[in-house]
């Protein structure tokens, strides 16, 4: 049995996508079957796999993106449910339903996790330009996570104002779109020069960790562009 619900996600309707605002997201439920939800959930890797990532500079003068994180590499030791997601997530099926989405096929797909402890949060920002956008799971239910906790992401609103190589605080934006993140939400976006967005800050129990699976969408085009240009400076530095 398939851990995608493929007709909730052809349900999905590409311009409607494109034409969201203040940029283009969408905050489905099921799409994942509930058998494969309840087994996930189950089964996440284990905090100890991850590296701390606190109190790294970030670029552009941005506050602090605390959490533990995971790469998914190849091999790595996870369960058989989240081998399965991954693989469904690498097949032709939902590479087609980004592409229809986004508007082209030129793009790879990486996996990670995220876990935040009680005084995290994502400060605001647009993401880098390599990437398309971002399918983003939420791991947490209404059984281990109170909304009052935080944690949830969270679209703004800068009419415009705000190149992407700022830092403007969460009060200088004109509105903003709080995703639901519990019970099989998820939250997918593409990025613009706009795509302003933040996560709230958690203040949740000790041993509580706010929790999401992230598909990131790299787009080929951008990603040949930078490689270029980074080896073009290399030849240059001799």
């Amino acid at each position: 049995m398939g851990c995608l619900d493929f007709d909730r996600l052809d349900a999905i309707d590409a311009e409607g996508f494109q034409n969201q605002k203040p940029f283009p997201f969408v905050n489905p439920e099921g799409l994942l079957t509930e058998e494969a939800y309840r087994r996930l959930l189950d089964s996440p890797p284990d905090v100890s796999m991850f590296e701390a990532d606190f109190g790294r500079t970030r670029k552009f003068n941005q506050e602090c993106h605390d959490r533990y994180s995971l790469e998914y590499q190849e091999g790595l030791a996870i369960s058989q449910p989240w081998q399965e997601l991954i693989a469904e997530l690498r097949g032709k099926r939902y590479r087609a339903f980004l592409a229809r989405l986004y508007g082209t096929g030129s793009f790879g797909l990486r996996f990670h996790w995220h876990y935040a402890p009680n005084g995290c949060w994502v400060s605001p920002h647009c993401d880098s330009k390599r990437k398309l956008g971002s399918h983003l799971f939420y791991l947490n239910s209404s059984q281990d996570w109170d909304p009052s906790w935080g944690g949830q992401t969270v679209a703004l609103d800068d009419g415009g104002r705000f190149p992407h190589d700022t830092s403007p605080d969460v009060k200088d934006f004109e509105g903003s779109v709080e995703a639901e993140c519990l019970d099989n939400k998820s939250f997918l976006f593409h990025r613009t020069p706009h795509s302003w967005h933040y996560v709230k800050k958690v203040n949740c129990p000790e041993g509580a960790l706010r929790k999401v699976f992230i598909v990131v969408v790299d787009d080929k085009r951008l990603s040949r562009r930078f490689l270029f240009a980074n080896r073009s400076r290399t030849v240059h530095s001799y």
